[in-house]
């Protein structure tokens, strides 16, 4: 029996601003040109999701949160993961406090990182990414949605590409 891996990511929000920060991600088995996404990553064995969340954020993006001051805005669940692994399930955590400069902290892996309008998202990006900041924005209270699952909702979630 397969376990269901954990991925966890954050949305940064200056809401005085009305921004989110975002990477812009080289070419991926999700998108054959780059495309953007929220920083975020794969959580180690072991290590809890609110943990995994600030350290991903600090690896790719520069930020610190505490991971105590993390909220979790929703959950998906993905059928088939972008590594073609199987399915994994993606916390999403939202800070809108943080500590340092956004800054591009994995420039082999990212084209760029930058604070981007959340009202005018950039595209393409990510399906899962854009569900997550579609559904926060929206102050979506369910807290969950899917990927893969079906067709109409693969549909929905693919944007600007």
């Amino acid at each position: 029996m397969q376990s269901l891996r954990q991925a966890v990511c954050v949305i940064v929000h200056d809401e005085e601003a009305g921004k989110v920060a975002c990477v812009h991600y080289a070419n991926d088995s999700w998108s054959t040109v780059p495309a953007w996404t929220v920083p975020g990553g794969k959580v180690d064995e072991g290590e809890r999701l609110d943990q995994a969340a600030a350290r991903e954020l600090l690896e790719e993006s520069g930020l610190t949160v505490d991971p105590s001051e993390l909220r979790l805005v929703h959950t998906i669940q993905v059928k088939a993961g972008w590594d073609g692994q199987g399915p994994f399930l993606l916390s999403v955590f939202a800070a809108t406090s943080w500590q340092g400069e956004l800054t591009n902290a994995e420039p082999d892996k990212h084209l760029d990182v930058l604070w981007m309008d959340a009202d005018a998202l950039p595209g393409p990006m990510f399906p899962t990414s854009h569900a997550a900041l579609t559904a926060y924005l929206a102050g979506d209270k369910r807290g969950f949605s899917t990927y893969g699952w079906g067709a109409s909702e693969d549909l929905r979630a693919l944007v600007g590409a």
